[in-house]
């Protein structure tokens, strides 16, 4: 692996299983950072941490109790997981709503509160999080995800105002539709709420908005996430990357 610019950074990534967690995982070490592959799928964690040297943390970020309790070394803090449901807000499980928020708005908050306290003491810490062109833009039927990534972005900004004088910064990236197991299992739902064919669903639905026409791949968003992390973007903080071929420009 090539060293460039990490080498002795600690770097967690939750989610990093699959998707864009695995292609940021694999960004950060080829920068030559130690990465803990944070996920719930034990399995798939290991694969990639076998694949890069790294770690592996088998976490259910849902469990918010264990997630307050648990110390972490971290000077790379990427927040990642997630999970997506598709509903009309009248028909919206409010436990399902619930858990969206606690894994993608309060456990990251948790992870950043943990990680904080060391990434001062050293002086130089990173936080990444994984929003979305909803945490700019909302969509029909994604009622917690917006919700969700909507926080997100505030939480973000506020890191990055207590984080700077400490040298840490804290940064979104804003991606539209990935190619990943994420989107990929919404399509069906997105054509019933929709009432389309499946097959219509990514050009009717997913791309309606963007000017460019296709999916970003996982590792495109993941080479932005390792420049944020990396020497170059030190006064890079308190932002939001949109990486939505265009959608937001409307």
């Amino acid at each position: 692996m090539s060293m460039t610019g990490l080498e002795g950074r600690r770097a967690v990534v939750t989610g990093g299983a699959s998707g864009i967690g695995a292609a940021c995982a694999r960004a950060l070490a080829d920068r030559g950072a130690e990465v803990v592959v944070a996920d719930v799928d034990g399995e798939g964690a290991h694969r990639i941490a076998s694949e890069i040297g790294g770690e592996v943390w088998e976490v259910d970020l849902s469990d918010l109790t264990m997630i307050a309790a648990t110390p972490l070394r971290a000077d790379i803090l990427v927040n990642n997981a997630g999970i997506q449901t598709v509903s009309p807000i009248e028909e919206f499980d409010p436990d399902r709503f619930r858990l969206m928020l606690d894994l993608m708005l309060v456990a990251p908050f948790l992870l950043v509160r943990a990680a904080l306290p060391g990434m001062y003491e050293r002086g130089w810490g990173r936080v990444v999080n994984i929003s979305s062109v909803h945490g700019v833009r909302a969509s029909p039927f994604k009622s917690a995800y917006v919700a969700a990534k909507h926080g997100l972005e505030g939480l973000s900004k506020v890191t990055a105002l207590e984080g700077g004088p400490h040298g840490v910064t804290s940064n979104c990236v804003n991606p539209g539709y990935v190619r990943t197991p994420l989107v990929e299992k919404q399509i069906a739902d997105q054509a019933r709420v929709h009432d389309i064919p499946e097959r219509d669903v990514v050009e009717k639905i997913m791309l309606t908005e963007s000017v460019i026409k296709r999916l970003l791949e996982p590792g495109e968003v993941a080479d932005l996430v390792a420049w944020l992390c990396g020497p170059s973007s030190s006064m890079v903080t308190g932002a939001s990357y949109l990486m939505d071929g265009g959608w937001s420009a409307r």
